[in-house]
């Protein structure tokens, strides 16, 4: 009976990254024979199609195919760390982390997390990939990520996710508005000024969904898929906006003073969480982060 080896699978991997059986086996420094043989045996094991073939355009992968990929990353992964651990028996983590991020956390919480994770294991290679909540969803399915750090809202039901902190919408104002010297800010003031929209999936569902849940509807004058391009409109008196990340500096990036408000009304915080691939099986290596990260959050 045909067993499926780790070389095949590495060949499956980079066809499938590669989109094409000319570049992956330049990439892997083999001949186009080699790898179409594999991906026939491969194929033939599984009794599946694993790719479909497009002529003088590379491949793509069947459904079956995408399957396989995420179970392939993850085997791979696994037997690094197999290798590496037999290798070297010492109690220091090595290996591979791809880890993903929603684009507007990124700047303010993984700096100081993966700086201090690095400095207690540098003997791992890790790499930080900021993305849009599409993005994020699209390369944990596709094994890209081993983790990503998003807002758990409409999550897919094949992700696991672990809540790490529940901040609160803030209210951002240029100093010179007529609501910025209250303590704190009712939705229902708000709806009769312009409000510059952070445009993003999900933040834009969530922020309006503030104000709906209230009866009320914002008046959304100015949009930007950039969190600082909505701080830097309001900064110029163009609005109002709600966010939830808040950075320390109380300036855009030209200099111009911002002030935030607490929220009146109960409203819902915003869940930010660590996500995974229920169907990825964790390594050593992404348990330990998983764990750092989580006593991390925690100590904030």
């Amino acid at each position: 009976m045909l067993k499926v080896t780790l070389k095949q699978l590495r060949y499956f991997v980079s066809v499938a990254e590669h989109q094409s059986i000319a570049a992956a086996a330049r990439s892997l420094h083999i001949s186009q024979p080699a790898i179409t043989h594999a991906m026939g045996l491969l194929e033939d094991h599984f009794n599946l199609q694993l790719f479909l073939r497009h002529h003088a355009q590379g491949v793509s992968l069947t459904t079956s195919g995408e399957d396989l990929l995420v179970r392939a990353r993850s085997l791979l992964a696994h037997a690094t760390e197999l290798e590496t651990n037999v290798r070297d028996l010492g109690p220091g983590l090595q290996g591979k982390l791809e880890i993903g991020c929603f684009f507007t956390l990124a700047p303010m919480y993984m700096p100081p997390l993966i700086t201090e994770f690095l400095r207690l294991h540098p003997q791992v290679n890790l790499r930080l990939y900021e993305a849009n909540q599409d993005q994020l969803n699209h390369g944990l399915h596709q094994g890209t990520f081993d983790l990503a750090f998003m807002y758990s809202l409409a999550l897919d039901q094949d992700f696991i996710s672990d809540t790490l902190i529940e901040p609160m919408p803030h209210i951002l104002l240029d100093p010179l508005h007529p609501l910025a010297n209250k303590d704190s800010i009712s939705l229902a003031e708000l709806v009769e000024f312009p409000m510059v929209l952070l445009d993003v999936t999900p933040s834009r569902d969530y922020f309006t969904s503030l104000f709906r849940n209230q009866g009320l509807e914002p008046w959304i004058k100015y949009r930007s898929p950039s969190f600082e391009t909505v701080r830097g409109f309001v900064a110029h008196g163009m609005g109002y906006s709600v966010l939830v990340t808040k950075p320390e500096t109380g300036v855009d990036y030209n200099g111009n003073a911002l002030v935030t408000k607490p929220i009146t009304e109960e409203v819902e915080p915003g869940y930010i969480s660590m996500t995974w691939l229920e169907a990825k099986r964790p390594t050593r290596l992404m348990t330990a982060f998983q764990e750092f990260a989580k006593q991390h959050f925690q100590s904030q």
